[in-house]
């Protein structure tokens, strides 16, 4: 049986393009690792949700987008602030995987660089911010149709 492959965010919310990368994965691979990163980090401006509530968030998503649970795992992934080892401690603290599939530039550039797994960049058809879903909600401005139905319920409830 093949590894799973490795999708690594912040998911600071998870959104419709995160989604679309899963479904895109999940067109070629049996499984995947979503690694929420930074996942020590919660209640600051870019950071503001805790691990548990994005991995709520990912898995009530991929839920109602009717993805069997079966096909992924979602883990959590820590900062280390140390890019010469960030891969390494990906590959230490995270169950075996092969691919790695991205549209960051600097995961991109960090896997390039350790050359141990298969790089995959994803076409990124949606090409959604969080960094703008963040700014919207503290904004009062329009996200919900950023984001699913259950990552807009999640957060809206807090």
């Amino acid at each position: 049986m093949s590894l799973p492959a490795l999708y690594i965010g912040r998911f600071q919310p998870f959104h419709l393009g995160h989604l679309d990368a899963v479904k895109q994965i999940l067109s070629h691979e049996n499984s995947v690792i979503i690694a929420i990163g930074s996942a020590q980090y919660s209640g600051t401006e870019t950071n503001p949700y805790t691990f548990e509530t994005r991995k709520k968030i990912i898995e009530s998503s991929l839920a109602d987008a009717k993805i069997s649970p079966e096909k992924f795992t979602v883990l959590p992934l820590n900062d280390i602030h140390d890019d010469e080892k960030w891969c390494d401690y990906a590959d230490e603290t995270l169950p075996h995987y092969g691919k790695v599939y991205t549209g960051s530039p600097v995961t991109k550039s960090l896997y390039k660089a350790q050359n141990k797994h298969p790089l995959i960049t994803l076409n990124l058809q949606l090409p959604i911010s969080s960094t703008i879903i963040r700014e919207k909600i503290k904004s009062g401005g329009e996200w919900r149709k950023l984001v699913s139905p259950a990552c807009y319920k999640i957060v809206s409830l807090g």
